[in-house]
């Protein structure tokens, strides 16, 4: 049945891409097997900081996050999400029932709760819910790939940071760092966010590697006065742009 085949593998394309964050590899593969079969792309990570260096790389549709996880626990993991998207959905799965733990994980910008054991069905008919609920709202967070700084235009996606006198093509991590910048204009962006985002972690030698890119940002910024990366002594560093 070559037509049913094509079907079924068109609406697979469709699916969306899930984040998973599980650090029982056993119950991992078997929630990834569950969602693969399903039609979902599923990229596996085995704790926090792994998990949100993983987000910074590519676009998802939405984030399933265990909340005991190592280096980053889930609800701290969902924070730092939510501060570079306000709009991709997260469910949270947790070996605890209390509610505290369920109104921790709301406000940590959690949109639905799991508590271990679940059926791999139930966690399925919940994502499909909160993906129809969130369709298109999503798209308009994952098309941010091209903003106006100043005089410059910077397109993400095919690291270009173009000026009306020169392009610049950028290095993957230089972009990853702007890009942050421009999602946080005139906010102050936390270096321990910037670090764990691009580089999975946030050691101080990694923390001179950041102050070198930094730099390097600056010089290529520099044809227009009227934008300036500021640091901000011990917190991080905020991109100001005079209109």
């Amino acid at each position: 049945y070559p037509m049913e085949r094509e079907r079924s593998q068109t609406m697979s394309e469709q699916k969306a891409t899930i984040l998973l964050v599980e650090d029982d590899l056993n119950l991992g593969f078997v929630i990834q097997d569950a969602l693969k079969r399903r039609g979902f792309t599923v990229h596996l990570c085995r704790d926090g900081k792994e998990g949100l260096r993983k987000f910074n790389e590519q676009p998802y549709d939405l984030c399933v996050l265990d909340v005991m996880l190592p280096q980053k626990d889930g609800f701290s993991l969902a924070e730092d999400i939510r501060m570079v998207n306000a709009l991709v959905p997260i469910v949270f799965l947790t070996a605890k029932s209390q509610t505290e733990d369920r109104i921790a994980g709301f406000k940590a910008g959690g949109d639905d709760y799991l508590t271990k054991p679940f059926s791999h069905e139930e966690l399925i008919l919940r994502i499909e819910a909160i993906l129809r609920r969130t369709q298109g709202k999503e798209n308009e967070a994952r098309e941010r790939d091209r903003f106006e700084v100043g005089d410059y235009t910077f397109d993400h996606r095919n690291l270009m940071l173009s000026h009306p006198t020169e392009e610049r093509k950028l290095t993957k991590k230089e972009a990853e760092v702007l890009r942050l910048l421009c999602l946080h204009a005139d906010q102050v962006l936390p270096r321990e966010l910037v670090l764990n985002m691009v580089w999975g972690d946030d050691t101080y030698f990694l923390g001179r590697s950041l102050d070198v890119f930094i730099s390097r940002l600056r010089k290529y910024l520099k044809l227009d006065p009227k934008v300036q990366i500021v640091n901000v002594h011990g917190v991080g560093f905020k991109l100001v742009i005079d209109r």
